[in-house]
């Protein structure tokens, strides 16, 4: 009798759900009628992952598993189940409605869980893994600029009460000059006067050094990225933060990545009806990831600034009587399509490592040849780097240089 009962169990289809916290996580096991088989604790460790595996396949064959948090305290069981094959669907946490109605326990958010990879109400598919080393560089840049601006706040501050020689004297100055003069400061006179000076020293030595961090975590993130999407990173007006926020936003929403028209919703950038009587327009969306959206404005910015075609374009718009505000969505939903295909397939980037061997073989300097062209010397200096892609002015540069 207990063989035919675990052959039965064996042959049945099972869901599985899963709360997870940071030491722990609780796995339930639902039919699929939704009655509840079993649950149990693990522990957060590969060989806590293998028992609840091990735990789930044992109730029937696994249809489905819905883990709540699968981007973080939920990432390890989510790796262990998809490197055995099953399917796991990222679960949102239950509203305050549900709870105050049935209460809150780790076996009721499991189960919950469960029914919600049982009822398909669950469906997105987890963030992408691939993306996790760009998303750990990304956070530590930009905790590093907000920890740079909060230590330049501090130094104002400071200077606003300092004493009038300390103030009168290190007060006018900005910028790098005002953080390198402090950073040298040997503090000297009254109590007063050393605590200040201390201080302001302190704070441009903290200045300086995450100065040098960013730069060195935006010089990974550059690698990153360039290694991830080639295509993405070599767009115009497309950073290494800009590329890494879009690959975030891309793996962390896979379900959102099946049309363009879906990636654009997704950042912001899809028009919104904003119409009335005679009326007739559209608005920028205040809704998406507002990340990516701001990452769309910068390309907008950068593009308006230094691309040929976008200034044409904003010219073309302005005239025709649409605001700023008008001709920035339409240029972000452009942007947002010209992404999407960079993101979804494989953008083939011609190369440029022989423009600048081929420009020093003819002596030509950086000067001449920007000269030639009617550009900044920088402009031809990204391009011969890679840091900027322009592929009409690649094309024409690489012909000048062999005729010159």
């Amino acid at each position: 009798m207990t063989s035919e009962v675990a052959e039965q169990t064996s042959d049945q289809d099972v869901f599985g759900g899963v709360d997870s916290h940071a030491d722990t996580i609780h796995v339930a096991v639902i039919g699929d009628n939704g009655g509840h088989l079993a649950d149990a604790e693990f522990a957060t460790t590969a060989a806590g992952y293998a028992a609840a595996l091990a735990f789930l396949n044992a109730h029937g064959h696994v249809i489905r598993i819905g883990v709540e948090g699968t981007a973080s305290y939920g990432a390890g069981f989510t790796r262990a189940a998809r490197s055995h094959g099953h399917r796991v669907v990222e679960v949102n946490r239950p509203d305050r409605a549900e709870r105050r109605r049935i209460g809150k326990s780790d076996p009721i958010d499991a189960y919950a869980a469960a029914r919600a990879a049982l009822s398909g109400r669950a469906s997105g598919a987890p963030k992408d893994d691939t993306v996790a080393g760009i998303r750990a560089l990304h956070n530590a840049a930009r905790s590093a600029v907000k920890a740079r601006t909060a230590a330049l706040n501090q130094i104002t501050h400071v200077l606003f009460t300092a004493p009038e020689s300390i103030r009168a004297k290190y007060g006018q100055l900005k910028g790098t000059d005002r953080t390198d003069a402090l950073a040298r400061l040997r503090p000297a006179g009254d109590r007063v006067h050393v605590a200040v000076l201390t201080a302001l020293k302190s704070l441009a030595r903290r200045v300086k050094g995450l100065t040098a961090e960013h730069m060195a975590l935006t010089k990974a993130l550059d690698g990153e990225t360039t290694v991830h999407n080639t295509g993405l990173r070599a767009a115009h007006g497309v950073g290494p933060d800009t590329a890494a926020q879009l690959l975030i936003t891309a793996g962390g929403n896979p379900e959102r990545m099946r049309t363009e028209a879906s990636f654009a919703a997704l950042c912001g950038a899809a028009p919104v009806p904003a119409s009335s009587g005679r009326t007739n327009r559209h608005r920028l969306s205040r809704g998406g990831d507002r990340a990516a959206n701001a990452a769309l404005y910068r390309i907008a910015l950068v593009r308006m600034s230094s691309d040929s075609r976008t200034r044409e374009y904003v010219a073309r718009q302005t005239a025709a009587g649409r605001t700023k505000k008008e001709v920035i969505r339409l240029l972000k939903r452009a942007i947002a399509r010209e992404m999407f295909r960079c993101l979804t397939t494989t953008v083939t980037v011609p190369g440029i490592a022989d423009l600048r061997p081929l420009r020093q073989s003819k002596n030509i300097t950086l000067t001449a040849a920007a000269r030639h062209f009617g550009v900044w010397p920088a402009t031809i200096s990204t391009l011969e780097r890679g840091i900027r892609r322009d592929d009409g002015l690649a094309h024409t540069y690489r012909d000048w240089l062999s005729a010159a």
